[in-house]
């Protein structure tokens, strides 16, 4: 324990995710450390971005205006959603380059544990997307663990009526990985997902 606002600076950068106590103390050290000005300018940003970040009205993704930059682009196929739980998955979709549809995020997956269920996901804003007619595929990029599955599942039994069509990512082993290290869940999905060799 240290006396006052160090400790402070320490508590409160321990409550971000994946920051643990010797985390925390290290980083807050740094910033003691650190040229004023470089914290000064970190203190700005910080509030800068809770100012002027909100969600997209549409999609909700990140954004600084009414809509953010993927949903204002005319270019993207109106007709494709790719589904994905928060907005560093569209980040990480964006960086292959092989997605040219627009996005709709959930802000996050249903977890009865943590007492999250599909109300508190943004899937009626999904389905009033839906509404016109326009869409014609939508692709479902949950996480591949059990909160994502229940999402992609229910979101499928929501979706098929609809006559939609409902993808989902593949998944399956990673390239360089080793097949004694590969959970029964992965190799399972390896299975079912193999294709045809060219």
């Amino acid at each position: 324990m240290y006396e006052g606002v160090v400790q402070d600076l320490i508590d409160e950068l321990g409550r971000l995710p994946g920051v643990g106590p010797k985390s925390a103390q290290r980083i807050a050290f740094h910033l003691l450390q650190a040229d004023p000005v470089d914290v000064r300018r970190l203190a700005e940003v910080l509030v800068e971005v809770k100012d002027r970040v909100r969600f997209c009205s549409l999609c909700g993704n990140v954004a600084e205006d009414e809509l953010c930059r993927i949903c204002r682009d005319t270019r993207r196929d109106p007709s494709v959603i790719c589904v994905v739980e928060e907005s560093k998955d569209v980040v990480a979709i964006e960086r292959t380059r092989e997605f040219r549809g627009r996005y709709h995020v959930l802000g996050g997956a249903i977890s009865p544990i943590e007492g999250i269920g599909p109300d508190e996901l943004r899937i009626r804003e999904l389905m009033t997307r839906l509404a016109d007619g326009a869409v014609t595929e939508i692709i479902l990029a949950t996480d591949p663990n059990l909160e994502g599955e229940a999402t992609a599942t229910y979101l499928t039994r929501l979706l098929r009526p609809m006559g939609l069509r409902v993808t989902r990512l593949a998944s399956g082993l990673p390239v360089g990985g080793d097949l004694e290290y590969a959970d029964e869940v992965t190799l399972g999905r390896a299975f079912e997902g193999r294709r045809a060799v060219e």
